[in-house]
């Protein structure tokens, strides 16, 4: 999906030139990367607003026309108003579409509702991960990633290993992890069945653990001889 927006040079800077050009019903932002020098831009607030609101103009590689030249950019931040439906500042990163580039991607779950887990075993589908960091080439970014539910059975995961990713596509780990979560089906109550099968085995290993005692404790047997202890004495008769 192809997306292009226009811009024009802007020249002042600081909180009051800003104040003033979204007095006039515009956007300040800047373009950077790629070696060149930072460029300050004007936008048309309604356009960029309607824009801002398809999640493929967060997630795809746009094309900037800045009073005629083109350029590739990315969506990397944006300021809003606190409470007011304004925005406030844009920033986009130029783009080289020989390197690559890493992007945070949405995730589309699709067949929650027929899973297994849920149709059959009535599971409730927990979603770990909306979104999920790739890299790729410019050209080979998607806008989204689909994922499918409809074999999942309750008390296990799907994992970004088993992600069904476009060619050229990667997706980038953190802290270590190299195979995160991204759904999971729970029964509810909040126990996966994993977790009860857990929770069986622990209970089983602790009664095989602890020894099985009578009611009463056996008399100890007497010091020498190997007798036992004799029975306590009967109590004395009441006095008539």
């Amino acid at each position: 999906m192809k997306i292009e927006f226009n811009a024009t040079k802007r020249d002042g800077q600081g909180t009051g030139a800003s104040r003033r050009l979204r007095h006039t019903g515009n956007i300040p932002g800047i373009l950077y990367g790629n070696a060149v020098a930072p460029q300050s831009l004007s936008m048309d607030h309604n356009e960029m607003f309607q824009l801002l609101r398809k999640e493929a103009f967060h997630a795809s590689v746009l094309t900037i026309n800045v009073e005629g030249a083109k350029e590739l950019c990315l969506l990397r931040d944006v300021q809003r108003h606190p409470y007011r439906p304004v925005v406030l500042h844009l920033d986009f990163q130029r783009v080289d579409a020989s390197k690559v580039l890493h992007k945070k991607i949405p995730l589309h779950f699709i067949n929650g509702d027929i899973a297994p887990g849920v149709k059959a075993q009535g599971g409730l589908v927990s979603h770990v991960m909306n979104e999920v960091e790739v890299k790729c080439l410019p050209a080979d970014l998607p806008a989204f990633i689909t994922v499918d539910l409809k074999d999942m059975v309750a008390g296990h995961s799907l994992h970004t290993s088993e992600l069904n990713l476009p060619k050229g596509v990667e997706v980038v780990h953190h802290h270590g992890i190299s195979d995160s979560v991204v759904a999971s089906i729970t029964i509810k109550g909040g126990k996966s069945t994993e977790d009860d099968a857990e929770a069986a085995a622990a209970a089983a290993a602790a009664a095989a653990a602890t020894p099985v005692t009578t009611g009463k404790a056996a008399a100890p047997a007497a010091a020498a001889g190997g007798k036992a202890a004799p029975a306590a004495a009967a109590k004395a008769p009441a006095k008539k």
